[in-house]
């Protein structure tokens, strides 16, 4: 498998780890958005939010917990933005599903 974010979890590619547990890997995005952007990902290669199933969907719930937890460490008390690009005209550009996490400053609508 050629994904990226795969290869992240492997440690085959470098990235800033910001927490890790045997479900998850939370790192610093290359690109930042904001002050704060970090992606969240599962372990497990899930393609996209399509492939959501019965079987996979605690995964998703574990996401947000951990979300709420790493926020609140890197005190963004004023909000944040979660965003979950789906397929190609959402704007995903690699195959596994992540979620991108953008704070410490007022965001805007539609995003910029």
């Amino acid at each position: 498998m050629d994904c990226i974010f795969c290869k992240i979890i492997n440690k085959e590619i470098p990235s800033k780890i910001i927490y890790e547990d045997e479900k998850i890997l939370i790192f610093n995005d290359i690109n930042p958005e904001a002050p704060v952007h970090f992606l969240v990902i599962p372990k497990e290669h899930i393609e996209s939010a399509k492939k959501i199933s019965p079987e996979n969907k605690d995964i998703i719930s574990y996401i947000f917990i951990k979300i709420a937890e790493i926020t609140k460490k890197l005190n963004l008390k004023n909000g944040f933005r979660i965003v979950n690009n789906c397929g190609t005209d959402g704007g995903q550009t690699v195959n596994h599903i992540h979620f991108h996490v953008l704070g410490s400053r007022k965001l805007s609508w539609p995003p910029g």
